[in-house]
C-alpha cells in the first residue's frame, strides 16, 4: 500500500472533518467549499490542498482529473433533514448527497465517508432516501454501512450525534469489523471545565469576548428538571454545565442563540452555577428581587471555547465576520470524531492490502512448484 492514503474532501465547510483525516495519516489532495469565509478558513489551515470554491456540480471536471484517489468524504449540507429545520423532502440542498455520490461515481475511491445528521440515519421519514443511499452506493460496487456516532462516546467534550455512510469499493466489509473498531476507540468525554478553563476568563488576551447578545430572562420560561434544558432565557442559548460534557453547538450561534456561562464559577471563586439558583426559585414560585437581572457573572461562549469543544487545534484560524465563524464552528464534524473515523476507514484499506499480498505472496509460492 502507498505510504500515505490520499482524498477528496467535499462540503468541506473549516476543514473540521479535514483535521482528524489529517491526523490518521491522510493526505487531503482536492477540497471544495462554496461559502466563501469558510473557504478562506479551510485555506488558511490546509495550504497543501487545492480548494475550489464554487458549487460542486460546477467542478466535476476539474475534481475528476483528481486522480488515484483513496477516500472520497465530506458532510452535505444537513438543514433538509435536520429536525431543527423543516424537514422539506423538496429542499434543494437535499440533492447534495447525490451531488456527494456522482463524486464519487466519477473518482471511483476505494472508500467513501458521507456525513450528516442523525435525522437521515434514524427517522422513518427518510429511509426512502438512505435506502437509495445503499442501492446507488452498491451499483457503483460499494459495500456501504451506516453508523450513528455520538461524539462523546470518543472523548470529544460535547454531545453530538451524527450519520456517517461509510462505503468500501470491491469489497465485502462486515459491519461487525467495524463496529469492533469504533468500540476500541472509545473513550470517555472531556468536562467542558477540562476543555476550556486554560484559555483564561472571557476578555482575556488568549480568550477574546466573542459574542456579547445580552442576556435576558424569558417572561414565560419553559421549566424542565435540569436548569441546563428548558428555556430560562430568551433565545435559544441555554447555559452550559461546565462540569459536563456540552449539549450540541449550534450553527445558529452568535448572538442570543449562543450557550451562556457562568464566568466567576468557570474562573473565580464561587461554588454552584448561578442558574442553579435561579432554577430552583422559579420552579418553586420564590423569586425575590435580586433575580430581577440577569448578573453580569453569565456571559456568551466565546469563538475560542466554542472551537475548542469542537476539538478544533487551539491555533486554527477562523476567516470572516463573528456571526460566520460561530456558524462555521457549529457546522463542523468535531475534528476528533472525524479522526476517528478515519482511522476505522484506514484500517480497513491497510486490512485490505495485507489480504491481497498474502494472496499474491500464495499465488507466486504455488508457481513454483
Amino acid at each position: 500500500m502507498k505510504k500515505t492514503l490520499s482524498a477528496i474532501s467535499l462540503f468541506s465547510g473549516a476543514g473540521g472533518m479535514d483535521v482528524g483525516f489529517v491526523r490518521a495519516g491522510i493526505s487531503v489532495k482536492v477540497a471544495n467549499e462554496i461559502n466563501k469565509d469558510a473557504a478562506a478558513t479551510y485555506q488558511r489551515n490546509h495550504p497543501d490542498s487545492k480548494i475550489y470554491t464554487s458549487d460542486i456540480n460546477e467542478v466535476f471536471e476539474e475534481i475528476s482529473e483528481t486522480k488515484d484517489i483513496d477516500i472520497v468524504f465530506g458532510g452535505p449540507p444537513c438543514q433538509g433533514f435536520s429536525v431543527a429545520g423543516k424537514m422539506d423532502p423538496n429542499d434543494e440542498r437535499n440533492t447534495l448527497i447525490w451531488s456527494f455520490l456522482d463524486v464519487v461515481h466519477i473518482v471511483q475511491p476505494r472508500a467513501f465517508v458521507m456525513e450528516n445528521v442523525k435525522a437521515l440515519g434514524s427517522l422513518e421519514k427518510w429511509k426512502p432516501v438512505r435506502d437509495e443511499i445503499f442501492k446507488r452506493a452498491e451499483n457503483m460496487g460499494y459495500s456501504c454501512e451506516m453508523f450513528i456516532l455520538n461524539s462523546a462516546d470518543f472523548g470529544v467534550p460535547q454531545k453530538r450525534e451524527r450519520v456517517f455512510f461509510i462505503g468500501f469499493l470491491n469489497k465485502d466489509t462486515k459491519r461487525e469489523t467495524l463496529e469492533a473498531d469504533f468500540i476500541k476507540l472509545h473513550k470517555p468525554s472531556r468536562s467542558i471545565r477540562d476543555t476550556i478553563k486554560h484559555l483564561g476568563p472571557a476578555g482575556s488576551e488568549s480568550n477574546p469576548q466573542t459574542c456579547t447578545a445580552k442576556i435576558t430572562f424569558a417572561s414565560n420560561p419553559i421549566l424542565r428538571k435540569s436548569p441546563y434544558a428548558g428555556m430560562l432565557f430568551n433565545g435559544m442559548g441555554r447555559p452550559l454545565n461546565i462540569d459536563e460534557t456540552s449539549n450540541t453547538l449550534p450553527a445558529s450561534m452568535g448572538g442570543n442563540k449562543t450557550p451562556i456561562i457562568d464566568e466567576e464559577y468557570l474562573h473565580g471563586d464561587e461554588k454552584e452555577n448561578w442558574v442553579n439558583g435561579y432554577h430552583e426559585a422559579v420552579t418553586n414560585n420564590e423569586l425575590d428581587p435580586k433575580f430581577q437581572s440577569a448578573p453580569s457573572r453569565l456571559r456568551r461562549l466565546t469563538i475560542k471555547e466554542a472551537a475548542l469543544i469542537q476539538t478544533f487545534p487551539e491555533d486554527y484560524i477562523f476567516e470572516g465576520s463573528k456571526s460566520s465563524v460561530y456558524r462555521q464552528i457549529g457546522n463542523a464534524v468535531p475534528c476528533e470524531l472525524a479522526e476517528v473515523v478515519a482511522k476505522v476507514v484506514v484500517k480497513e484499506l491497510k486490512s485490505s492490502d495485507c489480504n491481497l499480498k498474502e494472496r499474491e505472496r500464495q499465488i507466486s509460492f504455488a508457481t513454483l512448484f
